[in-house]
């Protein structure tokens, strides 16, 4: 059991990581709109291929569960670290481009690679 929860959290952790890179590198190269923009592409591209990862050689859960266990891994890690600490504002809640179309992505790709891998 401890197993499966650890492989869900790596996988999670591992997409939100890549999408903190994706707005930090973004901020550094390019004006905010752009890297909201980028983000916002990037972030359903990294999770169907993390997913793609876990369905094929995991498969731990379903598809549903994935989405909902992946997406709340990102919501708490926004929430709990980067808001109060990296931006030291919760603002970001605010941007439907900078966080909820993001999230709606991420749930969304989540669930549809989890549908279309047949585990093997």
């Amino acid at each position: 059991m401890i197993k499966k929860i650890a492989v869900l959290l790596v996988h999670g952790l591992i997409g939100w990581g890549l999408c903190g890179a994706t707005i930090g590198i973004g901020r550094t190269v390019t004006t905010m709109d752009n890297t909201l923009i980028i983000h916002a592409i990037a972030a359903p591209v990294i999770f169907g291929l993390l997913s793609w990862l876990y369905f094929s050689k995991f498969h731990y859960t379903t598809p549903l569960q994935t989405a909902f266990i992946f997406l709340g891994i990102v919501m708490l890690m926004d929430a709990g670290v980067i808001a109060p600490f990296a931006e030291k504002s919760y603002a970001m809640f605010a941007s439907l481009l900078g966080t909820w179309i993001p999230f709606a992505l991420i749930f969304a790709a989540t669930y549809v690679t989890g549908k279309a891998v047949k585990p093997g």
